[in-house]
């Protein structure tokens, strides 16, 4: 489970040190990545069952192709996010939002799109990559359309279109060659840098700005502990390191019953 045991330390004991790190926490923060869902049976970009490995990954999420044609992502986005119906949050999602519910977590920055973390119980979620809770019109100021019913288009193989002028409805995901959501970025800064605990989550820490965010933590003096099953640029300057995130949260969930 760690990476690095400290100091003799077994998994059990390493375990239970990170619970007492999270309860003793003033301000505890979580950053969470493609790793967490995966879990879920969400496939993730870069790993070795990634979607790079077997489909055009980045012209899904490119803006100008979505301009020329929309219906390659929602021909593409179907199997992994529009089916979120047919996932369930993972243990991960669930003790995530039990730690918010107890108080014990304060804010929670993600770089997912599939909506699990507020499936699993959180609520104070910043979606730093944009969310597909909401689908928009380019064109017409102020047409909208749930998840829910931009989904249940998609399943049944059409595409959401504005009911004003015909274009297709585009998520509010951010897009290759869009900017983040200014205000979702803002409040991941201002988080991270009140943390005195963060944790990072299923991430490589190698797609800015999101990778950013524990160093504004460890610059104000806070902690990082990350649970990755890779390597990240940051595991020698972390407090605690693990390579399972399930069985690292199976335990955690153990004793928070």
């Amino acid at each position: 489970m760690s990476k690095q045991p400290e100091n003799g330390m077994n998994k059990k004991d390493s375990a239970a040190e990170l619970y007492e790190r999270i309860k003793g926490a003033k301000y505890c923060v979580a950053l969470t990545g493609a790793g967490v869902s995966t879990l879920s049976g969400i496939r993730d970009f870069r790993g070795k069952n990634g979607l790079y490995n077997d489909m055009d990954a980045e012209k899904i999420f490119d803006i100008d192709y979505f301009m020329k044609d929309p219906s390659f992502y929602y021909g593409h986005a179907g199997s992994f996010i529009y089916n979120i119906n047919e996932k369930e949050a993972s243990v991960v999602h669930i003790v995530l939002g039990e730690l918010e519910k107890r108080g014990l977590l304060k804010a929670l920055i993600t770089q997912n799109i599939d909506l699990l973390h507020q499936k699993g119980g959180s609520r104070r979620v910043i979606e730093i990559h944009g969310s597909p809770s909401t689908h928009y019109c380019l064109r017409c100021a102020g047409v909208r359309m749930n998840f829910d019913d931009a989904a249940a288009l998609v399943r049944a193989g059409e595409i959401p279109k504005c009911p004003k002028c015909g274009r297709a409805l585009k998520p509010a995901i951010t897009f290759f060659g869009e900017s983040l959501p200014s205000k979702a970025l803002r409040d991941a800064v201002e988080e991270s840098q009140k943390a005195d605990l963060m944790l990072v989550l299923g991430t490589s820490l190698t797609v800015y700005p999101a990778a950013s965010m524990p160093d504004y933590t460890l610059r104000n003096g806070g902690q990082v502990v990350i649970v990755n099953n890779m390597p990240t640029p940051l595991d020698g300057r972390a407090a605690m390191c693990f390579e399972d995130l399930e069985e690292v949260f199976e335990s955690l969930q153990r004793r928070l019953s």
